[in-house]
């Protein structure tokens, strides 16, 4: 059985997603039960082999496949950071998708790609080798457009196209770096600590040149400047699509493999050796920033979001490409935390934008007061993007400000103060607009609702994620929280 779990776990939305599509449109009530009993069959999964892993057992898949290589699927800790948050966050967002798209056309369509995104995206972090990364990175891509063109217009059309062009292009990179490796040192695993160390150093250019390769392709999907042009076009997509793009799907893949690269495939202290890391870390710095710049001029509120993803996202990779354990523990934790805030961010965004057709921020004067559960929800997920205590973004922040000090990066010291500022800056006066001035008129309702403020299947997923946000920043000292798996994860990548 443990040698099957990891295969369960992707294919209970890999067969769900294909159910669907053979389903006729007006079986809305089967389609709904398929989407959840799946969520909820993958979350039984994850955590059976979670407490599995905690007794020790181990979980691997392997099968030989063409050309020497193998397809691996293996549960570590590392790959149950983000296989936790996408089960969690799958289960939220299948609730959400099905009151968003209620009188939707082709709905079937839309829940079998959808399906299969996080089939995609527990793959990618199950992933035990660089083939088996790339066989999953590229279906991401494979099954995400289908989500953001959905609507259909020509503007989701174009952005599709734009999706597309960008993302092939990383895919390719990734490919020829997986292929050059292969040819170079044969199959080889994601190890603890690395692998690539110990082979033959007259290799060590060639793993150079190699590591800015993977690096530009992951650094598509992870939307590092300068190719981050795809992610806020992609915003024409539904709702619950930007909401997976940048909470657990998409961006989280391409900052996952620069994880992997770094930790598992080159190890952290020999790609520093290489003098590797530098690079990334101005990169991510320069995105940081960046990114937060440009969201202070967005007038239209998932515009705003998806240039603070930009920006928030490269938290990752500049925990990474810092030499230390403090800001390993504050990159790896982010991936968790931002998925749960901006997931809740993008959640409240659907709700506005379908309820009372409300999209730009200049638009959202006293919508507290219409929507008090949902701005509260919003409240929280900005002022953790911020750092304010006690929300998970601050037990970020902090393990990544005590990492720069630690390891002697005085300009990352920089980046994050002056990140908070831009942060503060783009999420303060949406605060201030919805709670403290009086709404400009009546307001346009577009669904009907009966007693709560909007409809229960998109208030109450919004209200958890937000809880979660709240509950992982005050719980960071429990034995369970994504900061616990963060130092574990941690204090095994740097071993001798």
């Amino acid at each position: 059985m443990n040698a099957w779990l990891p295969i369960a776990v992707v294919a209970s939305s890999l067969v769900t997603g294909i159910v669907i599509f053979f389903l006729p449109e007006h079986r809305r009530g089967v389609r709904s039960l398929l989407n959840i009993a799946g969520a909820l069959l993958k979350l039984f999964f994850v955590g059976w082999m979670a407490v599995g892993m905690i007794r020790g057992e181990t979980y691997e898949s392997r099968f030989s496949i063409i050309l020497g290589f193998d397809f691996l699927l293996k549960a570590d800790p590392l790959a149950m950071l983000l296989v936790g948050l996408s089960s969690v966050l799958w289960l939220l967002t299948t609730i959400y998708a099905i009151g968003y798209l209620e009188g939707w056309k082709n709905r079937s369509r839309f829940f079998g790609f959808f399906s299969f995104c996080v089939t995609a995206s527990v793959g990618v972090a199950l992933a035990g080798n660089p083939i088996t990364f790339f066989i999953f990175y590229e279906f991401l891509t494979l099954s995400t457009y289908p989500l953001v063109v959905h609507r259909g217009t020509d503007e989701a059309l174009r952005a599709g196209r734009t999706y597309l062009w960008y993302t092939m292009a990383g895919g390719a990179l990734v490919f020829v770096g997986t292929v050059w490796l292969h040819v170079l040192v044969g199959s080889v695993d994601f190890t603890e600590a690395g692998v690539l160390r110990f082979m033959d150093a007259s290799l060590y250019p060639q793993f150079s040149i190699i590591f800015f390769i993977l690096i530009a392709g992951l650094g598509v999907k992870a939307a590092l400047v300068p190719l981050h042009g795809w992610l806020p076009v992609a915003m024409v997509a539904p709702a619950p699509v930007s909401a997976l793009l940048h909470a657990v799907a998409v961006v989280k893949a391409g900052a996952f493999g620069i994880v992997r690269v770094v930790y598992d495939l080159y190890g952290v202290a020999f790609a520093d050796a290489r003098g590797l890391l530098t690079p990334l870390m101005l990169a991510a710095g320069f995105t940081i920033v960046y990114g937060s710049v440009r969201a202070l001029t967005q007038d239209d509120l998932k515009r705003r979001l998806a240039f603070s993803t930009v920006s928030q996202v490269s938290y990752i990779a500049l925990g990474v490409s810092m030499l230390g354990p403090l800001a390993t523990i504050g990159g790896l934790v982010h991936l968790v935390h931002q998925g749960l805030m901006k997931i809740t961010l993008f959640f409240c965004a659907g709700i506005f934008a379908e309820t009372v057709h409300v999209k730009k921020i200049s638009a959202m004067n006293g919508i507290g007061r219409r929507f008090p559960w949902t701005m509260g929800a919003f409240t929280i997920g900005a002022l953790g993007m911020i750092g304010v205590p006690p929300v998970a973004g601050f037990v970020s922040k902090w393990h990544l400000g005590l990492g720069a000090l630690g390891s002697g990066n005085g300009l990352v010291i920089l980046v994050l103060l002056a990140s908070t500022a831009l942060n503060a800056g783009y999420f303060l006066p949406i605060l201030y607009r919805a709670w403290f001035r009086d709404p400009d008129g009546p307001w346009d309702e577009h669904m009907p609702v009966r007693r709560a403020e909007a409809p229960l299947l998109l208030l109450v997923p919004c209200i958890i994620t937000a809880a979660l946000s709240l509950a992982a920043g005050l719980l960071a000292g429990s034995e369970w929280s994504p900061l616990a798996l963060a130092r574990i994860i941690a204090s095994r990548e740097y071993v001798p």
